[in-house]
């Protein structure tokens, strides 16, 4: 599933011969397991904004790939600032929604999520929506060089379980 991430970013250049070595970012996201009635897996969209809130890039959208579609916008504050002007599925970014548990997104820092992405302070966020169920964002600051390793986590109180991110040059 997100080998496919690994295969985007070589096409974009990224195991190109003179290339910048690349790193590894790992965002984990915690989708807790909730005692409800009727359950349905959340929609969970990741994407990061600079210091002032403006979106630079998105990492991940996990949906119900086709007829889904038309529910993304219940990832109210993804849609708002990306999600509405993006042409979906778009491969390397787009996966069908994950069950309860620890999951795990390995992008290459040369991918285009990253690349262009001046050093400084930014914000990862997670933000999940589930039918029947409520709708989280999870904000994790993090700082970027993409020289030195660096880690950070947030927690969620509802929809969203712990999110962490972390870069190893």
């Amino acid at each position: 599933m997100f080998a496919k991430s690994a295969v985007w970013a070589t096409v974009l250049g990224a195991g190109a011969v003179g290339a910048a070595q690349a790193g590894t970012v790992t965002v984990e996201v915690e989708v807790p397991r909730l005692g409800v009635a009727e359950y349905h897996k959340p929609y969970v969209a990741g994407w990061i904004e600079d210091a002032a809130g403006a979106h630079k890039s998105n990492l991940f959208v996990w949906y119900q790939i086709g007829k889904g579609d038309k529910w993304l916008k219940d990832i109210r504050t993804w849609w708002r600032k990306s999600g509405r002007d993006l042409t979906l599925p778009i491969d390397g970014l787009t996966s069908a929604t994950k069950a309860p548990g620890r999951q795990t997104v390995k992008l290459d820092s040369n991918s285009p999520a990253f690349k262009g992405l001046a050093a400084g302070d930014y914000v990862l966020n997670v933000e999940a929506s589930r039918e029947g169920g409520g709708r989280e964002v999870v904000k994790v600051p993090i700082k970027w060089d993409g020289k030195k390793a660096s880690a950070a986590s947030a927690k969620g109180t509802a929809e969203l379980g712990e999110v962490k991110f972390a870069y190893k040059p």
